[in-house]
């Protein structure tokens, strides 16, 4: 895999590559100006749809009861998705509302999915006819769920203690370490990076948190080597806790990516399209990448 570390300029000068089987590249954290972000910090409840009774589901369906049915978390992932039930923000919030502009239908958000897996579930059980929430395409929902075509695509990243990354290291090169990782790896419970960590890192030893702040307490503590998110995430923490960056070091998997989706129930091909079809209108079927993301949204916060 293709690995970007970043770390102060005592540990390695300028910018550089090393050769060995595959390229990797040694950078500085970029400093940004972006929000705090509240993670869920309570543990999984029984979801509780606003409908009772499975919906049909497809365009005839959704224009006929008047409602598009959006599932969202109910935990803050700004700038995709946050605030409350009743005010919404994000780029997801405002997606979903647009969405059901265009259908010329009224929008019903469901947020009490406690995980991003708990939200595809309302959609697998007809209890929402999409999810718009910051969703990553895997082929294990995908055998449940259909995708529209991507809205942003980031690089995987780790968040790594420094002590606990050296005793792993044992004087072996740090690309080799990353790419053999055989440590202890934490990820967010029900998110696509359980997936991911178990596929990419069949050495570690995963972990699984309930709060994204629960997993990076526990990297700064030395309770885990490691912790598994998207590149955008890893570059917003760096910067609201900039004191982290003495106690650990961030990692780019450069040619790992998480593309983001609209999640769509099975059986609504007219409605899979219709969305599509809002993309390319929108002009938003171009995939945002992090630094898009920051420009575009978190420099403005």
């Amino acid at each position: 895999m293709l690995i970007k570390i970043g770390c102060e300029s005592f540990f390695f000068s300028g910018l550089h590559s090393i050769m060995i089987s595959r390229r990797v590249l040694f950078l500085a954290a970029p400093i940004l100006a972006v929000s705090p972000v509240a993670a869920a910090t309570q543990p999984e409840q029984p979801d509780m749809p606003p409908v009772t009774t499975p919906l049909a589901g497809d365009i005839d369906e959704i224009l006929a009861r008047k409602s598009l049915v959006v599932a969202m978390p109910g935990f803050q992932s700004l700038p995709f998705f946050g605030g409350s039930n009743d005010r919404s923000q994000g780029i997801d919030a405002d997606t979903s509302q647009q969405l059901a502009d265009a259908l010329g239908v009224q929008l019903v958000l469901d947020r009490s999915p406690s995980t991003f897996d708990g939200a595809v579930a309302l959609i697998q059980r007809g209890r929402a006819d999409i999810v718009v929430a910051k969703l990553s395409r895997t082929l294990n929902r995908a055998r449940n769920i259909s995708y529209s075509h991507p809205y942003a695509r980031l690089s995987h990243a780790l968040i790594i203690n420094r002590v606990r990354f050296a005793v792993l290291s044992n004087g072996r090169q740090p690309e080799e370490v990353v790419r053999s990782f055989d440590g202890e790896l934490g990820v967010i419970a029900g998110s696509s990076f359980e997936y991911y960590a178990r596929a990419n890192f069949t050495k570690a030893k995963v972990r699984t948190f309930l709060a994204w702040q629960e997993l990076v307490a526990a990297v700064r503590d030395g309770r885990v080597d490691a912790a598994y998110r998207d590149d955008l995430e890893i570059k917003r923490l760096l910067h609201e806790d900039p004191s982290l960056s003495i106690v650990a070091r961030s990692v780019t998997l450069t040619d790992l990516t998480d593309t983001i989706a609209i999640g769509v129930r099975r059986g609504s091909p007219y409605l899979l399209e219709f969305i599509n079809l809002f993309l390319e209108l929108s002009g938003r079927d171009k995939p945002m990448t992090a630094d898009e993301l920051v420009d575009r949204y978190l420099h403005k916060a």
